[in-house]
């Protein structure tokens, strides 16, 4: 779609503009891919925009590819792959909208591919690394230093992903924190990183990974469902109530002495607890993969930083279990 013919000026995008844009886009309360294409490439063909554009643009965005685009709620590997491909023309993200529209998809959807999470993460490792406050809104950013600002950045990407349920970080994404902190291990960086740095790869060597929200696979395969006009909508709620009729005669909820629901909900939420220990007592042991990975990954340039001691005292006292072949490394910090 195009949308020059509403510019004013052809050289600048006013608040008026984007009134007229709202009006054309949002008429119908949906956002099409070919009305956001048209928007990517208004805002790649004029740079001279105003603040109302940039709040479009991140909105349209995160609207399309979170909300309407299937599967809802979630951002495909495909809807990922299209949104860099929009953003960027040589693998690099040029504004601070283009970068606050990928942290606000990250935000808002329910799971996104980690190496969309890794991307986001490596356009402020970049920045931070040339000093490119134009990308992170931040006048007062020195290059080759990692401020609050920017450790706060980092801690929403890590931690916006997922948030009704995701406690994991990835490997791709605790790879691009270990080459930020190599690269800025002699710089005065605030004591936000050290602690965004610890606490995101402790996270991904020893997360609980709990109830989280449904995949992506799952997502497409319920919204199949519901899409399928041959689903026996009478027969599945026959099903449903017979199966309450078997509960009833096996005592389930009448046996003997009547069981309230009250009863029945504390059962549940102890039987939930009893499995969130068993899986925490699990997933906190560092095992030996992961052992090696860490041995490996620290001792990859020879030294070990002040961040990588601080992750290993915080590792030695908070994992119940860690494997033999990291025991070393942990005595040098001793």
């Amino acid at each position: 779609m195009e949308f020059s013919h509403h510019l004013d000026n052809k050289e600048r995008i006013t608040d008026e503009d984007v009134i007229r844009f709202r009006r054309d886009v949002f008429q119908d309360m949906l956002v099409s891919r070919v009305e956001a294409e048209g928007v990517f490439a208004l805002n790649n063909k004029i740079k001279d925009t105003s603040n109302a554009w940039n709040d479009f643009l991140v909105e349209v965005m995160v609207d399309y590819c979170v909300n309407q685009a299937k599967p809802q709620g979630y951002l495909s590997e495909n809807n990922a792959d299209w949104l860099v491909s929009q953003i960027t023309k040589d693998g690099r993200v040029d504004t601070n909208s283009e970068l606050e529209l990928i942290i606000r998809v990250i935000e808002r959807a329910k799971e996104v591919p980690t190496l969309f999470s890794a991307f986001a993460l490596e356009q402020v490792a970049v920045a931070v690394i040339e000093g490119n406050e134009t990308l992170l809104n931040n006048e007062q950013l020195k290059p080759g230093v990692i401020g609050a600002a920017e450790a706060n950045l980092l801690r929403r990407i890590l931690y916006g992903v997922g948030s009704e349920g995701r406690l994991s970080v990835s490997k791709e994404e605790v790879e691009v924190l270990f080459e930020l902190n190599d690269m800025t291990i002699e710089a005065e960086n605030h004591p936000e990183w050290t602690d965004v740095f610890i606490k995101a790869v402790a996270c991904h060597l020893m997360a609980v990974d709990g109830f989280h929200a449904v995949g992506r696979k799952e997502a497409l395969r319920r919204e199949a469902w519901l899409d399928d006009t041959e689903v026996d909508v009478s027969g599945m709620l026959a099903k449903t109530l017979s199966s309450v009729g078997d509960l009833m005669k096996s005592g389930s909820i009448f046996g003997g002495a009547l069981r309230t629901g009250s009863d029945i909900m504390d059962e549940a939420w102890r039987a939930r607890n009893e499995e969130m220990e068993i899986n925490e007592a699990h997933t906190s042991v560092i095992d030996e993969n992961e052992s090696h990975w860490l041995v490996d990954r620290i001792g990859r340039d020879g030294v070990i930083h002040e961040n990588e001691k601080a992750l290993l005292n915080y590792l030695k006292q908070e994992s119940p279990d860690i494997h033999q072949s990291l025991k070393p490394l942990l005595d040098k910090v001793a």
